[in-house]
């Protein structure tokens, strides 16, 4: 199998100048930016943001809206790719699920995590929550769950929310009370 490598070139280029992909499907919760402002607190930029070329010359994010939005001002790492438009859509839609198809090796992880230390809290719970579900791993050769919520046998409570603003002040309410919470969008 030939396999094309379609990166032009790794450009640093100022965060506000990239242009948000308008088809950008992923949202992100407070957790996660607040992971993420930790983590780019911490160790900084360790990975490049995937963008293409328009015809007007400024560059179409397909991966890395989060971080660009974090760090407006800051020049990043931007690979270039050589991707007409739906390609880039076909990238945009596969590249995160992709990824989230990985499983943890329950054991590799439990000898990975207590070596890290951070002063960040969000950093933190995002460890303390890796920790948690590491335990609950499943068989890496099983499927993934098929689209929908597989609810497993607990006392739970499913409240609905108006939209996602409110989803978020309830979800960190019910955090900063203590209990595990996992945000869904059904």
């Amino acid at each position: 199998m030939h396999i094309r490598d379609r990166i032009k070139e790794l450009r640093r280029v100022r965060a506000d100048l990239l242009r948000p992909h308008p088809k950008n499907w992923r949202t992100h919760p407070r957790a996660q930016q607040d992971a993420l402002r930790g983590i780019l607190a911490e160790i900084g930029y360790a990975d490049a943001l995937l963008a293409r070329e328009l015809p007007d010359g400024s560059l179409e994010l397909i991966d890395g809206h989060l971080r660009a939005e974090t760090t407006p001002e800051a020049e990043v790492p931007v690979l270039v790719l050589d991707l007409d438009e739906a390609e880039a859509a076909k990238l945009l839609a596969v590249l995160d699920p992709l990824a989230a198809m990985a499983v943890p090796d329950p054991d590799l992880l439990a000898a990975l995590l207590p070596g890290i230390e951070t002063e960040n809290e969000a950093v933190r719970a995002l460890l303390d929550h890796m920790a948690a579900s590491g335990e609950e791993a499943s068989d890496g050769d099983l499927p993934p769950e098929p689209a929908g919520v597989a609810v497993p046998e607990a006392y739970q409570v499913v409240v609905e929310c108006r939209d996602e603003s409110q989803q978020r002040e309830v979800y960190d309410r019910l955090v900063a009370e203590g209990f595990s919470c996992r945000l869904l969008t059904l």
